[in-house]
């Protein structure tokens, strides 16, 4: 299941003593499910946004801190890159999130990857990152971006975007498993506890949206900038030689939708670029460089007011989440439930490195009474 999580935006960072038991705790857990499971999986996993909040409040981070996708994310990218684990991560925060193409050469190389495989992960990072600003705009602005990739080529795409008036950080998964029918649900189950009414294109409720945008893409510059005006002119209220060109009854939405579309000189060369690339298809719309949150909110208010096709504000999420229950495993940063406790970490750490140890030497016993563990483990929780 992945998806996504909101949380709340936290101050702070993270004590010395405790990132280092955070990042030791995370390899041995890491080296685990590698020994067990094998580099993809492990990429697999961190698909789903409650088995990575379940990470992050095993190695100690508070169950709702916004600061745990940048301390997971960068702990993970140190193991993996300072081991050979069969899997690397790119990106991360801010500036690092602009170093996954370079980052990337390296990484296929090392994963012993195909050269055509460097442009396949460049290609969905930079379309995960637009899906998750210009497809579904739910008032966020990504300032996170990591993406993890196996030996075997599998994926998956984890950012995080802000609303500063909101107060929270919301978190998005996507993986190689879900991009088979782009635009449509590429994050497949997603958790959160915040329910938003976000402009949101991919969604199967805005299927016509999308066909009439492609279509639109057909004609000529003009006819399209023609038809931005006219939207314009019926969200001002204004009448034009045809009248009132409003065909459509409005939704309510998160994000300040229904407002005056600014006809600029960027959005004409966004609408432009798309044409001279002979971008027709939303996914190759979405490619096109320059092409923003402002342009696609242009055309979709061209298919609502003008066509009559109102885009979906369904928030892509099946439940909520309840991640609180994991931080019991050894406490949290800000003493949720309670303080970090020293003891049980080095006890954890110690158990998990010794099993390792053993399943390498073929002693395999060690790794089953983990998984006894972990069964018995989920049995108390989900009771």
């Amino acid at each position: 299941m992945e998806g996504i999580a909101d949380l709340p935006l936290h101050s702070g960072a993270v004590p010395r003593w405790l990132y280092e038991y955070m990042e030791r705790l995370g390899r041995a857990i890491i080296e685990v499910l590698v020994e067990e499971y094998g580099p993809s999986e492990v990429v697999r996993r961190f698909s789903d946004p409650l088995w990575f909040q379940a990470f992050n409040n095993a190695i100690g981070m508070d169950w709702d801190s916004s600061g745990s996708t940048t301390v997971v994310l960068r702990i993970l990218k140190n193991i993996s890159w300072n081991k050979d684990l069969g899997f690397l991560v790119l990106g991360g925060k801010g500036a690092e999130s602009r170093r996954i193409p370079e980052e990337s050469t390296i990484a296929v190389e090392r994963l012993g990857l195909g050269e055509d495989q460097g442009s396949v992960i460049r290609r969905v990072s930079y379309i995960g990152a637009k899906i998750d600003s210009v497809l579904l705009q739910d008032g966020h602005q990504i300032y996170i971006h990591g993406i993890m990739v196996s030996e075997d080529g599998l994926w998956t795409i984890i950012q995080q975007g802000m609303n500063i008036e909101r107060g929270y950080a919301r978190r998005y998964h996507l993986s190689s498993d879900t991009f088979k029918n782009l635009p449509w649900d590429p994050h497949s189950g997603l958790a959160s506890n915040q329910i938003l009414k976000p402009l949101n294109l991919t969604d199967n409720g805005s299927m016509d949206t999308v066909k009439l945008i492609e279509d639109l893409f057909s004609q000529s510059v003009s006819k399209i900038l023609s038809d931005i005006a006219l939207a314009d002119a019926c969200i001002r209220g204004k009448r034009t030689l045809i009248g009132n060109p409003c065909r459509a009854s409005r939704k309510e939405f998160t994000i300040g939708y229904y407002k005056p579309v600014s006809i600029n000189a960027g959005l004409i060369e966004a609408i432009n670029r798309a044409q001279l690339e002979g971008a027709r298809r939303i996914i190759d719309i979405l490619g096109v460089r320059g092409f923003g949150p402002e342009a696609m909110r242009a055309l979709v208010l061209v298919a609502d007011l003008i066509y009559g096709y109102t885009p979906s504000n369904k928030d892509p999420v099946s439940h909520p989440m309840d991640p609180f229950k994991y931080s019991y495993a050894h406490g949290g940063k800000d003493g949720v439930p309670y303080r970090v406790r020293r003891d049980l970490l080095e006890r954890t750490i110690i158990t998990l490195e010794e099993a390792v140890e053993r399943a390498r030497l073929g002693r395999k016993e060690a790794i089953e009474s983990l998984r006894r563990l972990a069964r018995f483990s989920s049995m108390i929780l989900d009771g």
